[in-house]
């Protein structure tokens, strides 16, 4: 089976990275690390820069395991992106990275996370940046 990360380049992002590759190790299985936007501008905060590529690209080297990273910017949100590979692949597991949010904050710009929380059909294992 596959693990699923959704990556984003922040410290919650790489918090999903570092526990994707951990029990990818443990379990002997494929990691599949996805960084997925809407394809606007490349400037885009959630999408990964080259050298943060490349960093992700030595990680996953290093670690010995069979594993990929992609980036999506097809136009399609990255909810739905995670949605459509989660039911082409169906994962073991998709792993999220969640930051600390206001109240105010998850009333007037939504939630990602919680989005695919409610709408993905494999576990979601969420984990928050140390």
């Amino acid at each position: 089976m596959t693990i699923l990360v959704a990556y984003a380049p922040r410290p919650e992002g790489q918090a999903a990275l570092d526990k994707g590759i951990e029990i990818a190790k443990r379990r002997k299985e494929r990691l599949l690390v996805v960084n997925a936007t809407s394809g606007g501008s490349k400037d885009e905060a959630a999408m990964a820069s080259v050298q943060d590529v490349e960093r992700i690209e030595k990680l996953l080297k290093e670690a010995g395991l069979d594993a990929e990273f992609k980036q999506y910017g097809r136009g399609k949100n990255a909810v739905e992106e995670i949605e459509a590979l989660v039911e082409s692949l169906n994962p073991y597991v998709l792993i999220i990275g969640l930051r600390k949010r206001s109240p105010v904050g998850k009333l007037i710009m939504g939630s990602i996370a919680q989005e695919i929380l409610l709408s993905v059909s494999c576990p979601v294992l969420a984990v928050k940046a140390p």
